[in-house]
């Protein structure tokens, strides 16, 4: 299938490991330039060298996306240094898992900054160099935008806003010809929810009907769809990617 994405170049927040890092290869196999950004150097100058090996032009800027200043600065030297930006993924973020009795009000405004408040930044970047020529933005969700967990309210809180953010944005940015879409990945085997305990006392593969966990190229080979010309009628919706993640209230129906 032919997804018309040679030659465009591609942002990824977050994008130095993980679903980021495969999206960002995956992008590349398909033709497009390709920036990132993150908080750790050392990350960021492996992703650069990775991409690199296979040919792919990249730029790296280390930037906190919860500044606004540090995510239009990033935006404008991704733009200057690969000709423009044509789509964005916003994927940065962070997760903690707290009672949210124990939640301070400080510790509040770091979860909604870095899920919430991040996106927002990166929605109007994007846009101001889309405003022209349209474009694709994808907002990294969560299953918990549909599903809270107890112990990562804020988390939950903040993924719920993104969903709304998406909306909204897609309606006002139609005009110009710029999609917005929601990614909610499911339960998937990155190297951080490796080290998450909470994954394995919670059992999650249990509530999903597909039998196994999902993988970071399952996220990417939707999000360079969703970033092609082949999904331009999908818009200010959330497309799950969880293999049926309570799609029943008996997942396991069809294993017994």
């Amino acid at each position: 299938m032919e997804l018309n994405l040679r030659g465009k170049t591609a942002v990824i927040t977050g994008g130095a490991t993980g679903m980021g890092l495969e999206t960002a290869l995956l992008l590349g196999e398909e033709g497009c330039r390709i920036a990132l950004c993150g908080r750790r150097p050392e990350k960021l100058s492996e992703a650069k060298s990775l991409l690199e090996e296979r040919g792919v032009p990249v730029y790296c800027q280390t930037a906190d996306m919860t500044e606004e200043e540090q995510v239009n600065r990033f935006a404008d030297r991704a733009a200057e240094a690969l000709g423009g930006i044509d789509i964005w993924i916003n994927n940065a973020g962070m997760a903690v898992h707290k009672p949210m009795m124990e939640i301070s009000a400080a510790h509040w405004k770091q979860l909604i900054d870095a899920n919430l408040t991040s996106v927002f930044y990166g929605c109007k970047a994007a846009a101001r160099h889309m405003w022209d020529k349209g474009g694709v933005i994808l907002n990294a969700g969560s299953f918990q935008s549909l599903f809270p967990a107890a112990g990562s309210g804020p988390y939950g809180a903040a993924k719920a806003g993104v969903c709304s953010l998406t909306r909204t944005f897609a309606g006002e940015l139609a005009s110009r010809g710029i999609r917005v879409v929601t990614y909610i990945p499911g339960v998937i085997e990155t190297p951080m929810a490796k080290l998450d305990d909470w994954m394995t006392a919670t059992n999650q593969q249990a509530n999903i009907p597909l039998p196994r966990l999902g993988t970071t190229s399952d996220i990417a080979n939707t999000l360079v769809f969703l970033a092609s010309d082949k999904a331009s009628y999908i818009n200010g919706v959330s497309v799950e990617i969880t293999g049926g993640k309570f799609c029943v209230q008996n997942p396991r129906y069809s294993w017994e």
